[in-house]
């Protein structure tokens, strides 16, 4: 950790490339989006009926897809777990009234599908089921739950700090949601309720970053007065780099063990985790702070070399009636 111990790093002079940087995968996940007629989201949003099967023989994806494509609406097939285990996920979405007879029709239509295709013997390891009108409002609660989230931070940082840091860490906060969304579309993860909580969590995680530099940064203001603001942050940021390195590498290699070892259940959610924890600390150290110095340039107090101008013609001007020594001299 000596490489983070009183660094020079100019963090300052790279805050445009990081913004091209991020719009970059910001459209490229827009093009995603786009490409695929709308965000794709789980279950728990847009309802219907998820069964997974284990066979006790190899089968292709082909094999089961041809069994389920009979099936009226949108069907997904997808390998569930390692290609030694023989489990497929079969999705059918819902349509139609939410009805539990209906919901329940769903799940024994792909089950009678794939009985009926000769394909080999296969148990159902697990089913989910979820109606249209749930998860509408599951997916309403979400988006209220991230604004709601947003809305508080905004006003602790604008209270504790000034305005223009409130507006560089919401701003941070954004670019870690867009771009933590954008890489899941583009990796082709559906957003659920896990999801959703991963990025509630990567939220907190991101702004308590923001908030260590910027707490940094006004303490330096009050001892680096004549200092530019620009200059003031880049210091800050190097002060507190060892911390920030060593809080996101830590809660890194936490996430990773999730994502290896924690099964398909958790595997959406520590994704998310750690593309959101390589964001956050990348828009901390780049994002907040320059919408911080681009928003919140100090009024009042000038720079070193304004400064010094005034405070000699103040001198000069000092007790025009006196004569120096060196006039007497002359």
């Amino acid at each position: 950790m000596q490489m983070f111990t009183n660094t020079t790093y100019d963090f300052t002079r790279w805050r445009w490339h990081a913004i091209g940087l991020s719009l970059i995968v910001i459209f490229a996940g827009l093009a995603v989006i786009v490409q695929r007629g709308g965000l794709p989201v789980g279950i728990d949003f847009s309802g219907g009926t998820i069964v997974v099967v284990k066979f006790d023989q190899t089968v292709t994806e082909d094999q089961v897809r041809s069994a389920v494509d009979p099936i009226p609406g949108e069907e997904v097939v997808q390998r569930y777990g390692e290609v030694a285990d023989n489990q497929w996920l079969i999705r059918l979405a819902q349509s139609g009234v939410e009805q539990a007879a209906g919901l329940e029709q769903g799940s024994e239509q792909i089950l009678g599908a794939l009985r009926g295709a000769g394909l080999p013997t296969f148990e159902v390891l697990s089913r989910e089921i979820v109606g249209p009108v749930i998860g509408e409002d599951l997916q309403r609660r979400g988006i209220y739950a991230t604004l709601a989230s947003i809305l508080a931070i905004t006003v602790y940082i604008g209270f504790r700090f000034r305005f223009s840091f409130a507006l560089g860490a919401i701003a941070a906060t954004f670019h870690d949601l867009i771009v933590t969304t954008a890489v899941l579309v583009i990796f082709n993860y559906e957003v659920s309720l896990n999801i959703v909580a991963a990025l509630l969590t990567i939220t907190g995680y991101s702004v308590n970053d923001t908030i260590v530099i910027f707490d940094r940064v006004r303490e330096n203001m009050r001892s680096m007065r004549r200092d530019s603001l620009d200059h003031v942050v880049n210091v800050s940021v190097n002060q507190t780099l060892a911390r920030t390195v060593i809080t996101a590498g830590t809660t890194f290699l936490s996430v990773l063990a999730l994502y290896l070892f924690g099964g398909e259940a958790l595997e959406g959610f520590a994704f998310t985790m750690l593309v959101g924890i390589v964001s956050g600390t990348y828009s901390t150290i780049f994002i907040a702070s320059s919408i911080a110095i681009i928003l919140g340039q100090r009024k009042g107090r000038g720079h070193a070399a304004t400064v010094a101008p005034v405070a000699g013609k103040a001198e000069v001007q000092a007790r025009p009636g006196r004569k120096t020594r060196g006039a007497r001299a002359s």
